[in-house]
Parts: structure tokens; C-alpha cells; sequence
């Protein structure tokens, strides 16, 4: 139910209508950091990138200072370039910019894409959390971020939400927009192939991955994706 969304809610016969368009890219997996990243979460990240293909990581530490966060990042930062993966920082503009991090991810409450962009540059990735709303998304797009993020689809024990949309919202958006589209919260190996088969451009994940077997996970999701892949084809 999209409640907050002024341009309403969504026709659910929209989502039985659609199909994946061939052109964009397969879907892809989105790690996102635990909270605490100390031990030794560097060598589960490590193993987590070689165990199969994965196109984002984000560092989202909380309650930590810069300094502090700075030196907790740096060394996962470098096995995110060792591993040609995208380094995204979640929140802090000033921290992404202090890590030469390949980009940052916006909450409502975390400043403008427009600002984050002047900061970063015109490489810099730069994404936006947007709920439940097309109308928070279609804002971002316009202020120049370069993937929206909708969730959260499923319940979630990493953080408290608010805002549940359905996946036709996905759909909804690869069909009308080039941007990609991240779907997070809860997301498992069992429910991203549904994800991706609904317009998700990526699938983010957290607890599915640190909370057990970050190698068994990251496979498990990367099988599921591909299956999905083959489907939509299919269809």
C-alpha cells in the first residue's frame, strides 16, 4: 500500500502485464555492510566478492565517528578495488569524498543528490533511498541520482521500517525509466529471483549474506538471479 505516494496507489494488473526488457542489464546483487565491519569482516568481504559476481558493496556503519568510520572503511574499501567492485557509502557525502569512495547512498534526511554530485563529481554513483514512493523516486532521478532504491519488500531485522510497497513498483519504473532501480529489505535468495523478475535492476542484501555463510550466500543468490534471468527470457 503506497500511502505517502501523492500519485496514488499503483494498478495491480500493471505488474501481471510485465515483462522485463531484454535491453537492461540482468540483475545483479548489492551487498550491504553489517554494522559492526571490526574482527574479521574484512576477510568475510574477501570471500563474499570470490565467491561470484557482485556489483555494489556499501559500508553502513552507525554512531561511529568519521575518524573512526574512516578507519574501519579504508581496508574494505581496497578489497572492493581489488575485486572491481563498486565502493558506495552509506549516508556521509563528507565520508565518501574523504575515502575516494566510488559513490554514496542518500536517505531522505542526507541531503540533495544535486549537492552530493558537486562534492563528488560527475563519476561519483549516487543513489537514493525513496521508500515506497514514485514521487520521491521520479524527485531523485531529476536531481541527477544514478539508482533509486524502493523497500523495504519483505520484513527486516537490520533496521525499523516504515514502508512496504509491493514489487509491481519495480515494474512500474524499469518501464518508464532508464534509471536503475535497487529493491531492498529482507531480500533472500528464495524471494530476489521474484524481485528481479518484477523490474529490479539489483537486489540488495545484508543479514541473507552476514548471518550465515557469506560464500553459500552470495551463490545462493547469484544462482537465483540467474535462474530469474532465464525466465524472464523465457516468457
Amino acid at each position: 500500500m503506497i500511502e505517502d505516494d501523492p500519485l496514488g496507489p499503483l494498478d495491480p494488473d500493471f505488474a501481471a502485464s510485465f515483462t522485463r526488457d531484454q535491453r537492461r542489464p540482468a540483475c545483479q546483487l548489492y551487498l550491504v555492510s553489517p554494522l559492526d565491519v571490526t574482527g574479521g569482516f574484512a576477510d568475510r568481504l574477501a570471500r563474499a566478492l570470490g565467491a561470484g559476481p557482485v556489483a555494489a558493496f556499501q559500508f553502513r556503519v552507525k554512531d561511529v565517528d568519521q575518524h573512526e568510520a574512516a578507519k574501519l572503511a579504508e581496508p574494505l574499501r581496497r578489497i572492493c578495488s581489488d575485486a572491481d567492485v563498486a565502493f558506495i557509502v552509506n549516508d556521509s557525502v563528507a565520508l565518501a569524498k574523504r575515502l575516494g569512495a566510488d559513490g554514496v547512498h542518500l536517505g531522505q534526511s542526507d541531503g540533495d543528490p544535486r549537492e552530493a554530485r558537486a562534492e563528488l563529481g560527475l563519476e561519483a554513483q549516487i543513489g537514493v533511498t525513496c521508500h515506497d514512493s514514485r514521487h520521491l523516486a521520479m524527485e531523485a532521478g531529476e536531481a541527477g541520482a544514478d539508482y533509486v532504491a524502493f523497500g523495504s519488500f519483505f520484513p527486516t531485522t537490520t533496521k525499523v521500517v516504515e514502508h512496504h510497497p509491493e514489487p509491481v513498483i519495480l515494474s512500474w519504473w524499469s518501464t518508464l525509466f532508464e534509471i536503475p532501480c535497487v529493491a531492498i529489505g529482507g531480500v533472500t535468495p528464495d524471494n530476489a529471483g521474484a524481485l528481479a523478475a518484477a523490474g529490479a535492476d539489483f537486489v540488495a542484501a545484508s543479514h541473507a549474506v552476514w548471518g550465515g555463510d557469506e560464500v553459500a550466500a552470495v551463490t545462493a543468490f547469484n544462482e537465483a538471479l540467474a535462474r530469474s534471468g532465464t525466465e524472464t527470457t523465457r516468457r
